[in-house]
């Protein structure tokens, strides 16, 4: 049985420079016409999570998610350009992603809480994109709950291939964590993001790295 790893995104592949965020901001005063005041926490939420808690916390009742995401992936995709210019990508991932991409037996996707098309972005900014077969990912519009993204990527990669895979979750939040674990998949942990490595561990990771700097540990941690 192959295995079908979910990369998250965000401080897991790389760090975005704050490009996305802004334009978030951006777009929500656009077309709400309501002035940004509030700082939601970002990191392990799904952006369609996110989007209803600030149109809440802003009293926000009459403003579709699809009209405002619409509006957030043309202001991303304006300057999709500064993602490199102003993050970077997180320590060892290119020979990781490249070590896994020659194996027959593993197939890799995202599993992110970003839109679709902003996933995309990012990781096309930093020359990832050949890496993942984005069409089974599973992202932040398909639902609110972390969880559901890891069982709707598993449902499109066994609909695109007609096997069944061994899942794995690969991320640097506690949200991450109980979405794989939900799913019973392995989960594999990075400290690299804002969650330090107890609380990953106190979650439930199977395994916490530090980075990815040390590929052996990294492919035995992803394929073992």
């Amino acid at each position: 049985m192959r295995r079908l790893v979910m990369w998250d995104i965000d401080y897991t592949l790389l760090r975005g420079g704050g490009v996305a965020s802004r334009a978030w901001k951006a777009a929500f005063t656009e077309v709400t016409g309501v002035p940004w005041r509030d700082e939601p926490i970002f990191g392990g939420r799904t952006d369609l999570d996110i989007c209803g808690g600030v149109f809440a916390s802003h009293g926000v009742t009459d403003c579709a998610p699809e009209t405002f995401f619409a509006r957030y992936v043309e202001l991303v995709g304006a300057v999709r350009h500064k993602f490199a210019e102003q993050g970077a990508l997180m320590p060892g991932v290119r020979e990781v992603l490249s070590h896994l991409g020659d194996r027959p037996d593993v197939v890799q996707t995202l599993v992110t809480g970003n839109v679709p098309e902003v996933a995309v972005m990012k990781v096309t900014a930093f020359g990832l994109a050949g890496s993942f077969d984005v069409e089974v990912g599973g992202y932040g519009t398909d639902d609110s709950v972390r969880a559901t993204l890891v069982r709707r990527s598993l449902e499109r990669a066994r609909a695109k291939y007609g096997e069944l895979f061994r899942p794995v979750v690969i991320g640097d939040t506690v949200n991450d964590v109980t979405a794989a674990l939900a799913n019973d998949a392995a989960a594999i942990a990075v400290a690299t993001g804002a969650t330090p490595a107890e609380e990953l561990i106190a979650a439930g990771a199977h395994v916490v790295l530090p980075d990815l700097t040390d590929l052996e540990a990294a492919i035995k941690a992803l394929t073992g």
